[in-house]
C-alpha cells in the first residue's frame, strides 16, 4: 500500500469519526435541558480545542507557528468566526514553512 493510499483511508476514516461525533451531539443534545450555563460552555468549546492544540507547538518558539497563532487571534477578533481563523492560522504558518 503506498504513502497516498494509506493517507486517503487515514483522511476518510478521519472525516467520518469527525462527522459522527458531531452528529451524535446534535443527537444526544436533544435530550439534554440547554441552561444559559450549558450554552456558555458549548460556546467556549472551540476556543478550548483550538489552545489544546496549539499550546504545545507555540510553547516551542518557532516562528511560523507563533505567527499563524497571532494571525488566528487577530481573525477571530475581526471576524467572529472559528473556521476562518483556523483558515487564516494555517495559511499563515503554511506560507512562513515554505519560505523559511
Amino acid at each position: 500500500m503506498s504513502l497516498d493510499q494509506r493517507f486517503a483511508i487515514a483522511l476518510v476514516v478521519m472525516a467520518t469519526a469527525s462527522y459522527l461525533c458531531r452528529a451524535g451531539g446534535f443527537f444526544f443534545m436533544r435530550f439534554v435541558a440547554l441552561t444559559p450555563r450549558r450554552e456558555a460552555a458549548l460556546r467556549a468549546l472551540p476556543i478550548g480545542v483550538m489552545t489544546g492544540i496549539m499550546a504545545p507547538v507555540v510553547l516551542q518558539g518557532r516562528v511560523p507557528e507563533c505567527a499563524g497563532l497571532a494571525a488566528a487571534i487577530l481573525v477571530m477578533k475581526a471576524s467572529g468566526s472559528d473556521l476562518a481563523a483556523a483558515l487564516a492560522g494555517v495559511a499563515v504558518v503554511a506560507l512562513l514553512r515554505q519560505s523559511l
